[in-house]
């Protein structure tokens, strides 16, 4: 790494530059020479670039082990790895690993996680937020960026430096399988402005931000995991519902922007999931919505992706169709091969290559990658979970709670006895009695708090069974579940049953904390946007 690091010397780094737009030219005082840009050495550098070399820096796979990491850069040259729970340990062995594959490698790496936070969490050890549904509840740019800053910092401390994150997908299908509370909601304005904010807010840590999953995964009823999702959205319900969130990325200078497996007949005709469709990538996210910087595949790995055509087949023609970025090819020694096959063929142009690896190479350097990657494993326990990263998710916990109905004003519950039931109830019981309020069995109880996650229509089942007294339900995860709690005096949802969130919770359940989140979607027979405080 040391002989470009000292080719790239003294061109700066940090969040230098908009991920989303075109680099600068350069500048120069009126009458005075011209300044270089940051990342003009670039160009020529990768016309130097051996085939394999620029290949290689196309692939992001994951990896087994670190000495199946240190084969895979060496053998194959890749541009980056991905962190999963199983080769993640502590802090400092996280940080310590991080340098040992950036030594590794002539080209700092991109190290990435799939951090959303929420529901999907891959570092067992950061800071816990609720997730983008919650956010969506603070309705607060403030709030989204300083999770997404605290989450970035706590990454870059370990050395990792690009984050799978936000999804700016707009969910506005209450059984889509695979977003739901990943999202930020069904208001496409709300999901923009939080989209920008935790944008801002990674890259401002320096960590390379990624939109997800063009051109929209919000209304599918198929899980892309498993199988194809179609969408059946026409051109102008997809730039009214979807487009906006990745427009606002765009404007935001987000570094990555990451596809959809995922078919819009209306978008692309041919049956080819985006990510292998050139009418999407290049058509609509490059030319018409101008995006410049890195597009990245989801993962390879998934059905979506591989339902049509081979594995050997599909890396290519996500190049083709404008991907820059393959990420967790399912087989890399043949996903590789093929593509270099495919350059040295004519199949992909030596011109579209160099595209690919020039953004790549130039989202590196915006994050500061050419001029120094280490962590400092000695240090880097101490910079994650911090009292004040702590403080800013029960901030935002706080702020996520949405009272949807208080009938008769049953809430706040302090003076009353109160029994719990249902996920995360002992956790709520504590919780509560640290705030004074007095547990009970049920059969003596004033007042019963049945918890849900994801029951759906069973929960208007538990509400008959708990009796004549009256009923509390708390929506620990997706709101939906409150559209069959009718039954019910009081409602709430929080969005999340870690422990931030149910703390949170019991506070605002006991008064300690007044509730101000309003429905990211609609549920329990109210409107997005709905959302009432105590008296």
């Amino acid at each position: 790494m040391s002989a470009l690091v000292a080719g790239a010397a003294g061109c700066g780094g940090g969040d230098g530059g908009k991920g989303g737009r075109a680099p600068s030219a350069g500048s120069a005082a009126p009458g005075g020479p011209r300044t270089p840009a940051p990342d003009a050495w670039i160009p020529g550098h990768v016309a130097k670039m051996s085939v394999e070399d620029k290949v290689g820096q196309l692939f992001v796979p994951t990896f087994s082990s670190r000495a199946d990491a240190l084969a895979k850069i060496r053998k194959y040259r890749v541009g980056g790895l991905i962190y999963f729970p199983g080769n993640i340990g502590t802090p400092a062995r996280t940080a310590a690993q991080s340098n040992a594959l950036q030594r590794a490698s002539k080209i700092p790496l991109l190290l990435g996680v799939d951090e959303e936070q929420g529901i999907v969490s891959r570092t067992p050890f950061v800071t816990t937020f609720p997730g983008n549904m919650a956010l969506g509840a603070t309705r607060s740019r403030a709030d989204a960026r300083a999770a997404a800053q605290v989450t970035g910092a706590e990454l870059r401390a370990v050395g990792i430096n690009l984050d799978y994150a936000p999804d700016a997908d707009v969910n506005v299908n209450p059984r889509n399988p695979v977003i739901g509370l990943r999202s930020f909601g069904s208001d496409p304005a709300l999901a923009s402005t939080l989209v920008q904010g935790a944008v801002g807010g990674f890259q401002a840590a320096g960590v390379a931000a990624t939109a997800k999953h063009f051109p929209g995964h919000g209304d599918t009823a198929t899980d892309s995991h498993t199988g194809l999702p179609v969408i059946r959205h026409s051109r102008s319900t997809w730039e009214r519902l979807d487009a906006p969130p990745f427009k606002a990325a765009i404007a935001a200078g987000v570094d990555l922007v990451m596809t959809a497996h995922i078919v819009v007949p209306k978008l692309d005709g041919s049956g080819d999931p985006s990510t292998l469709s050139k009418t999407v990538l290049t058509g609509l996210l490059r030319e018409k919505l101008g995006y410049q910087g890195v597009i990245t595949t989801d993962s390879l790995e998934m059905a979506g992706v591989r339902e049509k055509y081979g594995d050997a087949a599909v890396p290519v023609r996500a190049i083709n169709a404008g991907a820059d970025q393959l990420l967790m090819p399912p087989n890399l020694p043949r996903a590789y091969g093929a593509v270099v096959k495919a350059v040295r063929s004519g199949k992909i142009t030596r011109k579209r290559l160099d595209e690919s690896v020039t953004r790549i190479l130039r989202l590196k350097q915006r994050r500061g990658l050419f001029q120094g990657t280490a962590a400092d494993p000695a240090k880097a326990a101490s910079a994650v979970g911090t009292a004040a990263n702590k403080a800013v998710a029960r901030r935002v916990a706080e702020h996520a709670v949405t009272l949807v109905r208080n009938d008769g004003g049953l809430l706040p519950l302090k003076g009353r006895k109160v029994a719990v039931s249902g996920p995360a109830g002992d956790r709520l019981q504590a919780a509560l009695r640290r705030q004074g309020v007095a547990i009970a069995a049920p059969g003596s109880a004033d007042v019963t708090v049945l918890t849900t996650l994801n029951a759906g229509a069973g929960t208007a089942s538990r509400i008959r069974a708990a009796g004549s007294r009256p009923v509390v339900v708390a929506a620990l995860g997706r709101p939906y579940d409150l559209d069959s709690a009718g039954g019910a005096r009081a409602a709430l949802a929080t969005y999340s049953s870690s422990r931030v969130s149910v703390d949170a919770l019991a506070k605002v359940l006991s008064g300690a904390v007044k509730p101000t989140g309003r429905l990211p979607v609609p549920a329990g027979g109210k409107p997005a946007g709905y959302g009432i405080g105590y008296r």
